[in-house]
């Protein structure tokens, strides 16, 4: 995740001691950036939606051999004692298993973070109130558009008034609500009034993501964006987000799952925030670039562990056969060490570019389902070659 508010407009925000080693009142942490995974768990595939770019394919059935509670139980006292800073609950969508409130219960009591990641359309107040009294205080509630657009991409009419539904509900009981949008060539231009309904709701932070291709989200590479407009959009929101931040408002903005878009800032703050540029370039330094294997985990349905939570082709072990603290810990698991020193492996023109330090190669997932090679050319990187030399 790149924060752009906190790298252009120099507000902290939630999350800064993860991304750049630094509590938000400038402290440095004692511990390295990515020193134990954020770790995302896929409580079960089992959706009531039929999102176009769902990175698990998920469908509105039940799914044999999910981890049961006292299996998840133990994967986060283990995640705990292994000291994951924050777990965020994921699906399928989360609210169609039951044991939701009490998982998110058991993570609180066990002290690590827990965070929601929702499509927002169960949130009702009765299930909003079982969650604040389990300890649930941050949701994140994805849209795809306003709400023709959203409903096309969610499979299902209505889904945008729902989740709406939702946004104001998990606000009313107290909860921190972050709108989660991922852009494409046939939703880009709702963004603006993403935006405005984030400012309208009263929704602290706006996530925008970078398509994966991962999933059904593999059958969109057709409608990504292209380099030009992905271009004009990041600009667009690097300038939003600096108007959102004046005169007193706030709105904690990021950029999600292209780390280009680090490198592209720090070129853009030349002309546009000359007085940034040297903070800007300090924290991406610090922050590293893509954390796949590192910095980001994922636990699946069954309890497979995946680099992060778009590679379930890749997978690393199973919590059913070995704790997650061992199967990260390992030392003879090739692809893992493989993907944590990935720099050397990596072709032109990442292994030649002068932001390699920065970016990190960006999204390896979306380079393997692009070109088949998992150390190969992420597609999505809109640098020019005078850019990257």
């Amino acid at each position: 995740m790149l924060s752009v508010t906190r790298l252009l407009c120099d507000s902290p925000t939630p999350g800064d001691d993860l991304r750049y080693g630094e509590h938000r009142n400038g402290q440095r942490r004692t511990k390295s950036v990515h020193h134990r995974p954020v770790v995302v768990w896929n409580i079960t595939r089992q959706c009531n939606l039929h999102c176009a770019h769902c990175y698990s394919s998920s469908h509105n059935k039940q799914y044999a051999g999910e981890l049961s509670l006292a299996e998840g139980k133990r994967l986060i006292e283990d995640l705990a004692e292994f000291g994951a800073p924050v777990l965020l609950f994921s699906g399928g969508e989360p609210l169609m298993r039951e044991v939701l409130p009490e998982l998110i219960a058991h993570a609180r009591k066990s002290g690590i973070k827990p965070v929601l990641s929702t499509n927002g359309t169960l949130l009702n107040r009765d299930n909003v109130a079982r969650l604040a009294d389990a300890g649930l205080d941050r949701v994140g509630i994805s849209l795809d558009g306003l709400r023709q657009t959203n409903d096309k991409f969610r499979g299902s009419k209505g889904a945008f008034d729902d989740a709406l539904s939702g946004i104001r509900n998990a606000t009313a009981a107290g909860m921190t609500v972050s709108v989660r949008f991922t852009m494409t060539s046939r939703n880009v231009a709702d963004l603006p009034g993403i935006f405005d309904l984030a400012v309208e709701e009263g929704a602290p932070r706006l996530c925008v993501y970078h398509l994966a291709y991962a999933g059904r989200g593999a059958k969109l590479l057709p409608f990504d964006l292209d380099n030009d407009s992905r271009r004009k959009t990041v600009e667009d929101i690097f300038e939003r987000t600096i108007e959102a931040n004046s005169n007193g408002r706030s709105l904690e903005v990021l950029t999600v799952d292209n780390h280009v878009d680090g490198p592209y800032m720090l070129l853009w703050s030349r002309e546009n925030a000359p007085g940034r540029t040297g903070e800007i370039e300090r924290l991406l330094k610090r922050n590293g670039g893509n954390s796949t294997g590192t910095g980001i985990a994922c636990v699946d349905n069954t309890g497979n562990v995946h680099p992060d939570q778009f590679w379930w082709a890749r997978t690393l072990g199973n919590v059913r056969k070995q704790p997650f603290s061992e199967i990260w810990s390992a030392t003879d698991n090739e692809f893992l060490n493989a993907l944590r020193n990935r720099k050397s492996l990596l072709g032109d023109p990442c292994k030649s570019c002068r932001w390699l330090d920065i970016c990190n190669g960006n999204l390896r997932v979306r380079a393997e389902s692009a070109t088949g090679d998992p150390w190969g050319f992420d597609p999505a990187c809109y640098l020019t070659l005078e850019e990257r030399a």
